[in-house]
C-alpha cells in the first residue's frame, strides 16, 4: 500500500517562524520530478522556490496560495505514485529542499481570515488576527506593512494606540469614506509582478521613503588596478580563482571598513526614538543579477578575507544566488553593499540603500580619459566612477567622504589589496 505523505511549510532560515505561501507551481493530480519547483515561499527578506527532492504526485493542497503559514504546518499531501489519500496519513519528511519542521501546538490554529464589506479578503497573519480580536481592532481599518500589504501584529498594536481613549458602546464604528470609482486605463497590458519583484518593490520603496539618503560621487584612477587584475588572471597555473573588478572593489571596501569601523553600523527604528547598532563583523552585501531579478546577499567577514578567498566566496555566493539556492541567513547582517554596473557602460550609478543597512556603493564602468600630468601634458588614464549613498541619521558628509576616500586609496594603490587586512 502506497504511503500518502504530508508536505510541510519548510524552514528556510534559522530565524524563520512563518512565511507566505505565495504560489503553488503544481496542481492537485499533477506529477512532479525531483528538482521541480513545487511552491514559492515568501518572507520579509526573500522569495524562495522550494524544490522537490524526489518524484511524486501532488494529491491535494490544504493551504491556498496567499496564506501566512507557520513553519512545520502541513500544506499539502503527496505520494510517490499518485495513489489516493490514505485514511490516516503519517507525517513524513517533505519533498522539499531540506525543510526543518517545528511542532505546531493544537491551539495555534489561525482564526478565519477576515473579509472586507465588498468580499475582498484582508491579508493578515494569524497572530495579527488573534491580537486584533483581543484588542477589539477592526482589521478593515488597519494598514498592513507586510508583503503585499499583509497586516502584522505591530500594525494592529499601532492601530489600537491611535484609537480614541473612549468610545461609546452604542456609537457605531467609523466607516471609511466612500472613494471615487477607479477608472481603468484601456491602454497597455497589465501583468502581475513576480513574488520577488513585489518583495523588492515594497522593501526599496520603504527604504527610499524612510531613510534620509545623501550621495557622494568621485572617480578612482584604476590604471594600475586593471593591470594588476590582468596579471593575476594571466597566471592560469596558480589555481587561484579568477579576479574580477567586483572582487577588487569588495576588497577595497573591506579594507576601508577595517580602518573605519564606525561605518559598520546601522540604524534600528524599532525602539522609540531609534537605536544605533554597531555590527563590527565586516560583512559586505553584494548585488547579484539573477534570472528572477536583482538580489543582494551578504559575504560573511568579507572585510578580513584575503583577496583569493574573498574572490572564491563571492563566486560561490553568486552561483547560489543565480541557482535560487539562497536562504534567509544569506541576507542577514552587513551595513554596506557593493553594486557594480560596470558591465553596462554606465559612468555613475546612484543606488538605494538596502533595508537594514546604512550605505551602498554604486560602481560604474572603467573608462579611458585624458588627464594632465604634472607638466600639463595629456596622459591616457583609466577611471572608475563611484557613488556612495549613505544614511544621514548615522553619518555626516565628512565621515562618509573619509570612507569613500579610503576606498579610492585602496583602488589606486592596489598592492595594498594583496596584503592581509
Amino acid at each position: 500500500m502506497t504511503m500518502v505523505r504530508e508536505l510541510v511549510m519548510p524552514k528556510l532560515g534559522l530565524t524563520m517562524t512563518e512565511g507566505v505561501l505565495a504560489e503553488w507551481r503544481v496542481s492537485p493530480g499533477q506529477p512532479f520530478r525531483s528538482g521541480d519547483v513545487l511552491l514559492v515561499v515568501e518572507t520579509d527578506k526573500i522569495a524562495s522556490e522550494v524544490e522537490a527532492d524526489s518524484d511524486g504526485v501532488l494529491i491535494e493542497t490544504t493551504i491556498p496560495a496567499g496564506e501566512t503559514v507557520a513553519v512545520g504546518t502541513p500544506i499539502a499531501r503527496w505520494s510517490a505514485d499518485g495513489a489516493g489519500a490514505a485514511p490516516a496519513p503519517q507525517a513524513a519528511e517533505a519533498p522539499a529542499a531540506k525543510p526543518s519542521p517545528t511542532p505546531v501546538a493544537a491551539n495555534t490554529r489561525p482564526l478565519p481570515a477576515p473579509v472586507r464589506a465588498n468580499g475582498e479578503r484582508i491579508l493578515s497573519t494569524p497572530l495579527a488576527r488573534r491580537r486584533a480580536e483581543g484588542l477589539g481592532v477592526d482589521l478593515g481599518t488597519v494598514t498592513g506593512s507586510g508583503p503585499r500589504g499583509r497586516i502584522k501584529v505591530a500594525d494592529v498594536e499601532a492601530a489600537a494606540q491611535t484609537r480614541p481613549a473612549f468610545q461609546s458602546a452604542s456609537q457605531p464604528a467609523p466607516q471609511p469614506e466612500p472613494q471615487a470609482p477607479k477608472i481603468e486605463t484601456p491602454a497597455g497590458e497589465r501583468s502581475k509582478p513576480t513574488t520577488l519583484q513585489a518583495t523588492v518593490a515594497r522593501r526599496l520603496t520603504a527604504a527610499k521613503r524612510d531613510v534620509p539618503h545623501f550621495y557622494l560621487a568621485a572617480e578612482a584612477e584604476v590604471t594600475e588596478l586593471a593591470a594588476l587584475r590582468d596579471r593575476l588572471n594571466a597566471d592560469t597555473e596558480s589555481g587561484l580563482p579568477r579576479i574580477s573588478m567586483t572582487h577588487l572593489v569588495l576588497a577595497a571596501v573591506g579594507r576601508a571598513l577595517v580602518a573605519m569601523p564606525e561605518m559598520d553600523r546601522v540604524w534600528d527604528d524599532e525602539p522609540p526614538g531609534g537605536v544605533i547598532l554597531a555590527l563590527g563583523r565586516g560583512d559586505i552585501g553584494m548585488a547579484v543579477d539573477t534570472p528572477r531579478g536583482l538580489v543582494a546577499p551578504v559575504l560573511r567577514g568579507a572585510a578580513t578575507l584575503p583577496l583569493d578567498r574573498l574572490a572564491a566566496e563571492a563566486a560561490s555566493l553568486t552561483r547560489r544566488a543565480r541557482d535560487g539556492r539562497l536562504t534567509e541567513e544569506d541576507f542577514q547582517g552587513g551595513a554596506v553593499t557593493v553594486s557594480n554596473a560596470g558591465m553596462h557602460n554606465v559612468t555613475y550609478m546612484t543606488s538605494i540603500i538596502n533595508p537594514g543597512q546604512s550605505s551602498i556603493l554604486g560602481v560604474g564602468s572603467v573608462r579611458s580619459v585624458f588627464r594632465p600630468d604634472d607638466a600639463g601634458a595629456p596622459v591616457l588614464k583609466r577611471e572608475l566612477g563611484l557613488v556612495l549613498s549613505a544614511d544621514h541619521r548615522l553619518f555626516d558628509g565628512v565621515t562618509a567622504l573619509a570612507f569613500l576616500n579610503r576606498i579610492i586609496a585602496g583602488l589606486e594603490r592596489p598592492l595594498r589589496l594583496l596584503r592581509a587586512p
